[in-house]
């Protein structure tokens, strides 16, 4: 199941045109204020599109404590949109009740650990519902890190029951800018937990040191990263809602949905896979193939 993100600029298209796809992705915050054209235009969208609510203000990284007044008008929105999933990031945004218009990376330190697992499970606790945790991209680490961020991210997926969402856009920029393997992140996520993918496109900047890859999702997926998203696919052999991120400089609509079809055409493609072979493998191919060529 495909998805792209609702965007202001695509609204009236999608109220217009009503285009194929899976579902939607808002970013909650956005439609925390009822009084608005935006949240008015969202009511008649999820009258036709399943939807996701993905944040970016709860700061389970901070020292702060949980924002309950943020919390509470995030419960109020899943309760009017019945999200099919509500996500948030590896990331930290605030201190001393002040937030900065970013993601922060997290130092990757037990006593980090701690705080963002009891964060993630007194959220989900407040929310009564799973929420999804999305690596980060980032562009610099701390000295005193002393868990790599896939193991961070896995130990806390395994002690607060959240899912996982596998940002391999995030994954393959931060490979370059803090030097490691995409395989080595990958190998370390257990599959079960990842409940939601996002594609996306970086910019290379260029500074007197060096170069620097950056996440802003302003262009087209990169070759490198539909070719691990196939890979991923092809190595686990299951549908992953899977979502094209598009922020800045947006194309036209059917740019935008053209970039979701070659993500549809890699998971038919590995549904068909998966067939064949349960076909060779079955003692009544004959039956099996007839009975798939009636679903199709």
């Amino acid at each position: 199941m495909i998805g792209v993100g609702l965007r202001s600029p695509h609204h009236q298209d999608f109220i217009e045109q009503f285009p194929s796809v899976g579902w939607l992705e808002i970013h909650s915050e956005n439609f925390f204020n009822r009084h608005t054209p935006q949240y008015q235009q969202l009511m008649t969208l999820i009258e036709h599109y399943p939807i996701s609510c993905h944040g970016i203000g709860l700061s389970l990284g901070s020292a702060d404590p949980i924002n309950l007044e943020h919390v509470k008008q995030l419960k109020q929105l899943i309760d009017v949109v019945n999200p099919i999933m509500v996500s948030d990031h590896l990331s930290w945004s605030s201190i001393d009740g002040q937030y900065f218009n970013d993601l922060l990376p997290l130092p990757y330190t037990k006593q980090a650990l701690d705080l963002f697992c009891q964060k993630v499970v007194q959220v989900q606790d407040l929310l009564n519902r799973q929420i999804l945790i999305e690596n980060p991209s980032s562009y610099l680490s701390f000295a005193h890190s002393v868990i790599p961020e896939w193991e961070f991210l896995t130990t806390v997926q395994q002690r607060t029951g959240c899912g996982l969402l596998l940002d391999l856009n995030n994954i393959y920029v931060n490979s370059f800018n803090h030097q490691f393997d995409c395989q080595t992140y990958l190998n370390a996520i257990n599959p079960e937990t990842v409940k939601e993918i996002h594609l996306a496109g970086f910019t290379v900047k260029h500074f007197p040191q060096g170069e620097i890859w950056i996440d802003t999702h302003n262009q087209p997926v990169s070759e490198p990263v539909w070719q691990l998203y196939r890979q991923w696919v092809e190595q686990h052999g299951k549908h992953f809602p899977t979502l094209i991120e598009w922020d800045a400089d947006l194309p036209p609509l059917e740019r935008l949905l053209a970039e979701a079809a070659k993500a549809d055409v890699i998971l038919k493609r590995e549904h068909h896979h998966e067939i064949c072979c349960k076909e060779r493998s079955s003692p009544h191919p004959t039956i099996l193939c007839q009975s798939t060529t009636i679903s199709r």
